[in-house]
């Protein structure tokens, strides 16, 4: 079979917007407790954001390039005119979501109100509140004094305020001011009311004070309109050679908040002639994608809405479980001696990591430490254990991925600050980027240097991992750890390719080997020995690795995807790939784990890996899959996907024709996955005797 044809895959956009359909789900769906809900608008709403920054950005790039300069099998107007039909669909259902959600809010007596619904007293609140907190913040620009695009700030929240004077005897005149949501909270809690809590949002605190701002102009009537930009999130890094890659990247972070704007959003009651005035003053093109949209925008915030009400309203408290092979107050080093261990985040606690971190840093026989950055937390204590490792004297390199998208000032404060400590900071590779996530511990014993080794499916970030659902392989087999040092090496040597005996690796081996591994299961099948493959990852678009799959089933293998996110292979196609079956979970916690079992004629093997199968993490990424050969692990890790290919209750159905219908059974068991597995390791701890407490 040749490359799939576009008939029998979904565009990766159109695919992506189907995804964030399922987190508009669960804000739908009644059985979410209610302020999960209102977060999960949030979710949608950022998701959105960043799809417009990045994906929508980069077909508007596509527009207006001619020529033979790339090879595509779309076309990108057609792409953007569908996904701009998706999108407005969906901000339907997100408008009315969100006043079901206002008005059962109520109905738990949490109030969000506006500025004209304050009673005299919470005005006063209020006014109190803006004087001190928000006013010293806010600095108006006036819309005539506006005469770029780049004026304003990428996805920030800005009030389009009109003045006037009720006897006229003064010309009217408007402003823009900036809601400063990244300085103060977006929620303002006012003081209660008996059992009555009450919430009003920072701009409608803006728009109650807005005779405090302008009122010395001379004007007296004030009415104001929510606006806001989103602009091309690309980073375009020139070549000045007499710059470091740090300094180019550090301005290019700069100019992407003025980057070209890709959607324009405006509140639906703005009036239609200061409409045409702003959008001549700041040279936005039809082409700009302008929308009108309710009152309120950058819902991103609503995923930090404040805990108000009773518990009832938020899912039940899954505190992380200990390892009931990790005994507290133990060596690390001493039980990975013996065996291999597997973490499962967030069933379990990232305190693990921290703690073998810690112990290394202080362990005399460690002589050395190395560790790979994608994603890093504001107040890492991750980072702080390796700062305390440098003070002992150890030598600790670290792989800091400075081109994390929407991470990258993040990553430059922790590489300054690193550098500052002594701490050796490989730096970026040129093409490719890093997203493989390893740790490698050096320690002397016996005379000899013993490595120890982490390997994870998600990022070292003790924030993510309390709800990014990822499993993190601890081993002391030196033949692992000895091709976890080459991956070192090879980022070190600026790309020198050494030989990994048991690790796939990107860009050199990753799509080659799981093509072998598909083709083994294609054989055993016509050799007519059982063969299927289960696959868990966030996103499938490799047309490639697809092309394998589709070729799977028609010779009969029997395969099983669980994607969180982006899916363009079609399962159930007649003829092409009626025996896949593929589905999406989207629940609490945000699957994130990349896990590949292939039948290897009932001989099973397991591979845990950072990378998804998409182009980007197969030639243009350093990612590593692990084999997984301790059986115990390899049933955890089967007991978890079988209990999620049960899920009748979070799982979602992949299709091309009826996207995101819920997987139902009335005949079985309603499993929610992720509860169940929490329950399973729940068991294994009490099984061996330890304590949840």
């Amino acid at each position: 079979m040749t490359d799939p044809s576009p008939d029998i895959l979904i565009n990766r956009e159109i695919s992506w917007l189907h995804f964030n359909e399922r987190v508009l789900q669960e804000a739908i769906d009644s059985s979410t407790p209610l302020i999960e809900r209102i977060k999960f608008l949030g979710i949608f709403s950022n998701n959105r954001d960043e799809f417009f920054r990045v994906r929508v950005g980069t077909l508007r790039r596509m527009l207006n390039i001619t020529g033979n300069e790339f090879k595509i099998n779309f076309d990108p107007a057609k792409i953007l005119r569908e996904i701009d039909k998706i999108v407005n669909e969906q901000e339907k259902i997100f408008t009315r979501v969100y006043s079901e959600i206002v008005r059962e809010l109520a109905g738990e007596d949490i109030y969000l109100i506006d500025e004209n619904q304050l009673t005299e007293e919470q005005g006063r609140f209020v006014h109190s509140f803006f004087n001190q907190n928000v006013r010293p913040l806010l600095f108006p620009i006036m819309i005539n004094n506006i005469n770029v695009s780049t004026s304003l700030v990428d996805s920030s929240l800005y009030l389009l305020v009109d003045m006037k004077r009720k006897d006229d005897s003064l010309e009217e005149n408007q402003a823009l001011i900036r809601v400063p949501t990244d300085a103060v909270n977006r929620f303002v809690i006012l003081p209660k009311e008996g059992k009555k809590e009450f919430i009003i949002l920072l701009d409608d605190v803006c728009r109650y004070c807005l005779s405090d701002i302008f009122s010395f102009f001379g004007y007296d009537t004030f009415y104001a309109y929510t606006i806001k930009f989103t602009r091309d999130a690309e980073l375009d890094i020139d070549n000045d050679i007499s710059k470091s890659f740090l300094e180019l990247l550090s301005e290019s972070v700069k100019q992407r908040k003025k980057g070209l704007p890709v959607r324009f959003v405006y509140e639906d009651k703005l009036p239609q002639r200061l409409l045409k005035k702003l959008i001549k003053k700041l040279k936005i093109s039809e082409k700009d994608n302008l929308r009108s949209g309710g009152r309120y925008h950058n819902f991103k915030d609503f995923m930090s809405f404040p805990r108000v009400g009773p518990t009832h309203l938020y899912y039940p408290l899954m505190p992380p479980l200990p390892h009931a092979d990790l005994p507290l107050n133990s060596s690390i080093f001493e039980i990975l001696r013996k065996k291999d261990i597997m973490l499962h985040f967030p069933y379990q606690s990232f305190q693990y990591i921290i703690d073998l971190l810690r112990e290394a840093s202080i362990d005399p026989k460690v002589v050395a430490i190395k560790m790979t950055f994608y994603r890093v937390a504001k107040d890492s204590i991750v980072m702080n254990a390796l700062i305390n490792a440098a003070r002992n004297h150890k030598t600790v390199t670290v792989f800091m991925e400075l081109q994390a998208r929407f991470d990258e000032e993040a990553n430059i404060y922790w590489t300054n600050r690193l550098q500052e400590e002594g701490v050796q900071v490989i730096q970026t590779i040129p093409g490719f980027k890093v997203h493989a996530k390893l740790i490698l511990i050096k320690r002397l014993e016996e005379g000899k240097e013993i490595g120890y080794a982490n390997i994870s499916t998600g990022n070292y970030n003790e924030s993510t991992a309390r709800v990014y659902a990822d499993d993190s392989f601890l081993t002391a087999n030196q033949e692992i750890t000895r091709d976890v040092d080459n991956v070192f090496k090879l980022m070190d040597s600026r790309f020198k390719p050494p030989e990994f005996r048991h690790l796939i690796v990107s860009p050199f081996d990753t799509r080659k080997e799981f093509i072998r591994l598909i083709n083994n299961e294609i054989k055993n099948k016509k050799a007519g020995k059982e063969a299927w493959i289960l696959i868990k990852l966030n996103s499938l678009v490799d047309d490639k690795l697809i092309n394998r799959l589709y070729d799977a089933s028609q010779a009969g293998v029997g395969i099983k995807i669980i994607v969180r996110g982006i899916c363009v292979l079609i399962p159930g196609l007649p003829g092409i790939s009626e025996n896949i079956e593929a589905f999406s979970i989207v629940d609490k916690f945000l699957e994130h784990s990349r896990i590949y079992i292939f039948c290897n004629d009932d001989k099973p093997l397991y591979y845990i890996a950072s990378s998804d199968w998409m182009q980007r993490n197969l030639d243009h990424r350093i990612e590593v899959a692990c084999p997984i050969v301790d059986t115990h692990i390899q049933e955890e890790l089967m007991n978890m996907i079988q209990i999620q290919l049960k899920d009748y209750c979070k799982a979602r159905i992949i299709s091309a024709r009826q996207p995101n219908r819920y997987r139902r059974d009335t005949t079985r068991k309603k499993i929610r996955a992720q509860f169940e597995i929490y329950e399973y390791f729940e068991r294994l701890v009490t099984d061996k005797g330890g304590s949840i407490n």
